[in-house]
């Protein structure tokens, strides 16, 4: 039949519709670039890989150490001797417990910047650069081993020991992606659990200062980290100002919100025991004290006008 009408023909049947899904759709992307900035962090979150295998980045062998630090882990008495005899997690993390004090990469005393000569010339188990720390050997231990997520996530939380901890998140900065150091690091940025890093003693952290240092510089006493991607070093970098302005309009907002200030303290008076019992017992009965000082004065002293004995300052 020519003269039928098509439905989409017919008013308000299909063509409306059309415009109010589109109209709908462009409110909905428009809500959805409003609130990405807020929920960029969840959506990080739901991107992460799951299950318990951890993805490794970099190079395999080496994992990403510099090469003589490597070098000199695989020329080590302790790492080859002793590190050997170590078959589980279990047991590496006991070995970290007991022998490691610090993070750097050497032991005190043996980094050698100059040409190997006088003590440390030809001495076994002294390669180019010094003698490389416990931290360090047992920080490639835990490599060799292929820690799970849940094995690492162990490492991180552990009660006993900020070294278990700080090799942990080491563990991170050095082999996994480095898009991923974010979703690792942010829930510890405000740990306030102290460690000495330096060999010797005398370089005290928080935990939540040191990720944030390794998040934003690469050097690290003698050594340096694996360089961070520039797109990935600007995302951290936004992030961690974003954190720094949030924790500072909270702090003005407790402030402003604190009520009215804080009256000045005054010095306390000890009182003497013997008396503050007289006056306790006075309390019970008729204040027996106070009211011999107002007849004394009123009758012997002929003080007619004596200060009212419940003023201020009697």
């Amino acid at each position: 039949n020519s003269g039928a009408t098509s439905p989409r023909d017919e008013p308000g049947s299909f063509l409306r519709p059309e415009l109010d899904l589109s109209k709908s759709a462009t409110m909905a992307v428009a809500e959805f670039s409003t609130q990405s900035v807020v929920s960029e962090d969840e959506i990080e979150e739901e991107n992460r890989p799951r299950g318990n295998n951890l993805k490794l980045w970099g190079n395999l062998t080496t994992m990403n150490l510099n090469n003589m630090i490597y070098t000199n882990i695989q020329q080590s008495p302790y790492f080859k001797s002793n590190l050997i005899e170590l078959k589980t997690y279990h047991e590496v993390i006991d070995e970290i417990y007991y022998k490691v004090e610090h993070l750097e990469p050497w032991e005190r005393g043996s980094r050698r910047i100059g040409s190997q000569t006088g003590m440390c010339g030809g001495v076994r188990g002294v390669g180019t650069g010094g003698i490389v720390s416990t931290a360090y050997c047992l920080l490639y231990k835990l490599f060799t081993l292929k820690l799970t997520r849940k094995q690492l996530k162990g490492l991180l939380e552990h009660p006993d020991s900020p070294y278990i901890r700080g090799l942990g998140f080491m563990y991170i900065r050095y082999c996994l992606p480095p898009e991923d150091l974010w979703i690792w690091y942010a829930p510890y940025l405000d740990d306030t659990q102290e460690i000495d890093v330096r060999a010797g003693g005398g370089c005290i952290m928080t935990i939540g200062a040191m990720l944030e240092q390794w998040l934003t510089k690469l050097d690290w006493f003698s050594t340096l980290f694996p360089r961070i991607p520039v797109p990935v070093q600007k995302k951290i970098e936004e992030k961690l100002r974003g954190r720094r302005t949030k924790q500072l309009s909270e702090g003005q907002h407790r402030s402003s919100n604190f009520g009215e200030p804080e009256r000045p303290v005054g010095r306390v008076t000890r009182v003497d025991p013997e008396s503050d019992s007289r006056l306790r017992k006075d309390r019970h009965g008729c204040a027996t004290s106070m009211l011999a000082t107002v007849f004394y004065r009123h009758l012997i002293l002929k003080e007619p006008n004596f200060p009212d004995l419940w003023a201020p300052g009697f």
